[in-house]
C-alpha cells in the first residue's frame, strides 16, 4: 500500500506549510516518508546521492503531483561540508526548517575477524556522524529561528531513522548493530539537552521492511517463510507503515512525546525465538 492509497488528508496532522528535510530519500523508506510528508502538505527537501538523481527527481514530482512542494539535494551527509551547503540551500529555497527525518544508511556485512578498517567507518560514518551532522545543523536553524507557535507547538522536531538492531545484536553486522546502537543515545541525548528550548528529538525503529536495501530476506518463498518466523505479527512490514509513524512524530499530535523511540516492527523486538521457552 503506498501513501496515496492512504489517502492522508492535509488537515489529518496540522503539518501543512512546514517545511521538511530528509536524508537518504530516493528510495525506501525515505521515499515513503517523503510522499507522506509531501500529502500532509508539507514542503519537501529530498536528500540523496549523485548516483540517485533520477530517483530523486521521481520523488520530487510525485510530491508536486499531488499540490506539494519539494526540490532534491545531492550531499553525502558525512561530508560536514556538504550538509552545511545543503542546509543553506534549503534556508534560502524555503525561509527555514521545522522537521529533519535522519534516514540515511547503510550495511556492510562482514564475519568481525574479516571486517575491514573501511567497512566499519563508512556505516558509522553515515549511519551515526551523518545524523550527528544534520541534527546539528538542523538544531542551529532552530535556536536561530526561534519559537513559531503559530505553526507547530514545538520549536523543530528530528526524528532519526534506527533500527531493531539498536536493541537486538545482529551477527556479521556488527557495525550496523554499532551504528544504530549509537543512534539511540545520541537521539535521547539531543532530547535531554534541547527539551527546554522546545524541541522534541525522536526515534523510529524499523523491523523487517520491504525495501531494496534487504531484498535478499524477502525476495523468494524461502526467504520470506524464515523472515516470518522472526515476526510475530506475520507480515512483513511496508514503507508506508514507517511512513504513517514519522508522520505522527513529526505532527503536534506526539507533542509530549520526546526521547523515545518507536518500535514498528510487528512485534520482532519482542524475542519471538523464546516463545513458548521461557
Amino acid at each position: 500500500m503506498n501513501t496515496k492509497q492512504r489517502a492522508i488528508s492535509k488537515d489529518t496532522f496540522g503539518l501543512s506549510g512546514q517545511i521538511a528535510l530528509l536524508t537518504g530519500a530516493s528510495s525506501g523508506i525515505g521515499r515513503a516518508c517523503a510522499l507522506a510528508l509531501g500529502c500532509a502538505g508539507v514542503k519537501v527537501v529530498i536528500n540523496h546521492l549523485p548516483e540517485a538523481s533520477n530517483e530523486a527527481a521521481k520523488v520530487c514530482q510525485e510530491i508536486e503531483d499531488v499540490g506539494g512542494d519539494a526540490f532534491a539535494y545531492a550531499a553525502d551527509v558525512s561530508n560536514e561540508a556538504q550538509v552545511a551547503a545543503m542546509f543553506a540551500e534549503m534556508v534560502a529555497r524555503f525561509g527555514t526548517l521545522h522537521i529533519l527525518v535522519n534516514n540515511a544508511g547503510i550495511e556492510s556485512s562482514a564475519k568481525f575477524q574479516e571486517m575491514t578498517l573501511s567497512q566499519w567507518q563508512k556505516v558509522i560514518d553515515v549511519n551515526l556522524t551523518g545524523m550527528f551532522l544534520c541534527s546539528r545543523e538542523a538544531i542551529r536553524e532552530f535556536l536561530r529561528r526561534g519559537a513559531q507557535p503559530d505553526v507547530s507547538q514545538a520549536s523543530g522536531k528530528i526524528i532519526c531513522m534506527s533500527s531493531v538492531h539498536q536493541e537486538i545484536p545482529w551477527a556479521f553486522e556488527a557495525n550496523y548493530a554499532a551504528s544504530k546502537g549509537g543512534v539511540d543515545l545520541l537521539m535521547r541525548s539531543l532530547a535531554q539537552e534541547f527539551a527546554p528550548q522546545k524541541i522534541r528529538v525522536n526515534a523510529v525503529a524499523p523491523g523487517a521492511i520491504r525495501t531494496p536495501i534487504n531484498r535478499s530476506a524477502w525476495r523468494t518463498e524461502e526467504a520470506m517463510k524464515n523472515l516470518l518466523d522472526l515476526i510475530p505479527y506475520k507480515r512483513i512490514g511496508e514503507p508506508d507503515d514507517i511512513a504513517q509513524a514519522v508522520l505522527w512524530l513529526a505532527s503536534d499530535l506526539s507533542d509530549y512525546m520526546n526521547g523515545a523511540t518507536m518500535f514498528v516492527d510487528g512485534a520482532m523486538s519482542a524475542y519471538p525465538a523464546f516463545r513458548g521457552a521461557g
